[in-house]
């Protein structure tokens, strides 16, 4: 148990390192033709980017399928991706996108930090001179800020 629960929690800790990987050298190199719709205004509900999101989704089925019929730690693996997604929904595309039926924005904290951070993400419409790639860790806003100016 105590190694199943390791693992799920390995899995959503290693989602935000390669997330915050894939969101600066592919999603804003390669893969920007996707990711361009979110920093961009879009009409209507979805935009081209949300496509990750059903790729890893479909990621996730094919490790909870391989998990049940073959190699059970890929279970644990594909939950710790689910919760990871879960945690992604809530904090990026509803604390900071305001994607949801409600309005709330933190005023201190942590989330508040991650919402900053997730702003000064999107000062930028082009797929270079942007910071801060992570979507559940965030630096200090004064460093984004400094980083920023920098560029």
């Amino acid at each position: 148990m105590i190694g199943n629960i390791l693992i799920v929690m390995a899995s959503v800790v290693g989602m935000e390192v390669f997330a915050l990987y894939f969101h600066k050298h592919f999603m804003h190199g390669p893969g920007w033709a996707w990711h361009e719709s979110h920093h961009i205004r879009t009409e209507g509900y979805f935009e081209t980017n949300d496509l990750y999101a059903v790729c890893f989704s479909v990621i996730a089925a094919a490790l909870f399928i391989s998990g049940s019929l073959w190699w059970t730690p890929l279970w644990y693996v594909a939950l710790g991706f689910t919760i990871y997604g879960v945690l992604y929904g809530f904090v990026h595309d509803g604390l900071v996108h305001q994607r949801w039926p409600f309005n709330y924005a933190p005023k201190s904290g942590y989330l508040h930090r991650l919402v900053l951070a997730h702003r000064m993400h999107h000062h930028t419409t082009g797929k270079d001179g942007a910071v801060s790639f992570g979507f559940l860790y965030a630096e200090a806003p004064a460093k984004l800020k400094a980083q920023l100016k920098s560029k």
